[in-house]
């Protein structure tokens, strides 16, 4: 079993391009159904080995049905059955199963959540909270101008390099999930936060030992090695509770907002779909429902009979 494991991550890895996150979802979830259809002895810690071809879609449907009596969420759930539905197609492709069982479970009914975004004068106060008097501050305004300017995923702006950025022409080049390039403009405000950061990168830079700088990196932590999702993570928690005291935003959040205020001011969602890397346009189509709020909002003050 874990060879069969082994050799289905190395195909979402390579023949895929699925990001190291959710290559590590899919390992956890087919791990956890796997020591469910064959639990560890506790008195070799050993684990028997799961009959691939027995398992049918009734045994999946089990599985969800103690996730679910679990407490899980539904799109814990989901994912779980996406990922089960993903490994089976992988072993009928390679003849190892003749069907896949996991297309006969359906997939748990989602509640659909409105993106949490934030109001123009919100995001402008919460972009201007960090201390510009402090390197890491300048640091900081740089990334929440940069997130808040192009869209980009919090991921994306992790793996940046000084290579990626055009500043003449304001573009950067990001790279998206499964590697997909795409080119997002900037504005000057972002332009001008980066060149400050740029000013005292150098120091940053110089915290790391020589034998571990990368000097390519755009964004440096305090000890002068690349920063990581988690931290700027962290850093918008920190600047949440300086600003707003909203502790429902995130990191996603401005990209959301993003993408509200350009539909919003008229940009096209087809538009919007290519800055924000979206594979399909489904998945941009969640922000109309954002918009149409204010357009209710806007038609109910308006109109002379709403």
């Amino acid at each position: 079993m874990e060879q069969l494991l082994t050799q289905f991550l190395e195909h979402l890895r390579y023949e895929r391009n699925l990001s190291e996150h959710t290559l590590r979802n899919y390992a956890s979830d087919l791990e956890q159904f796997f020591s469910y259809l064959a639990p560890c002895d506790p008195r070799t810690v050993k684990r028997s080995e799961p009959d691939i071809a027995a398992i049918d879609h009734i045994t999946i449907r089990e599985w969800l049905a103690t996730l679910h009596s679990a407490e899980k969420k539904k799109t814990s759930i989901a994912r779980k059955l996406a990922a089960l539905r993903t490994f089976f197609q992988f072993l009928v492709r390679e003849g190892i199963v003749e069907l896949n069982p996991a297309k006969l479970v359906s997939t748990p009914r989602l509640e659909k959540k409105l993106p949490v975004h934030l109001s123009i004068e919100e995001a402008v106060a919460f972009i201007e909270t960090p201390d510009v008097a402090t390197d890491l501050g300048k640091r900081d305004r740089a990334m929440l101008e940069l997130m808040y300017a192009t869209g980009v995923r919090v991921a994306e702006l992790t793996k940046l390099d000084l290579g990626h950025i055009d500043f003449r022409n304001r573009l950067i080049r990001v790279t998206g999930k499964r590697r997909k390039e795409r080119i997002v403009p900037f504005g000057e405000p972002a332009l001008e936060a980066l060149r400050v950061y740029l000013d005292v990168r150098d120091g940053l830079l110089n915290a790391a030992p020589v034998s571990e700088r990368e000097p390519e990196v755009l964004f440096l932590n305090y000890q002068g090695t690349r920063i990581t999702t988690r931290s700027v993570g962290r850093m918008v928690e920190k600047y949440i509770r300086i600003c707003a005291g909203r502790y429902d935003i995130s990191p996603h959040a401005l990209r959301h907002s993003f993408a509200t205020h350009l539909l919003d001011s008229g940009a096209d969602l087809r538009d919007i779909q290519e800055l924000l890397g979206h594979a399909r346009l489904s998945t941009t189509q969640i922000y109309t429902h954002v918009s149409m709020e204010k357009l209710i909002a806007v038609y109910d003050k308006a109109h002379p009979k709403a």
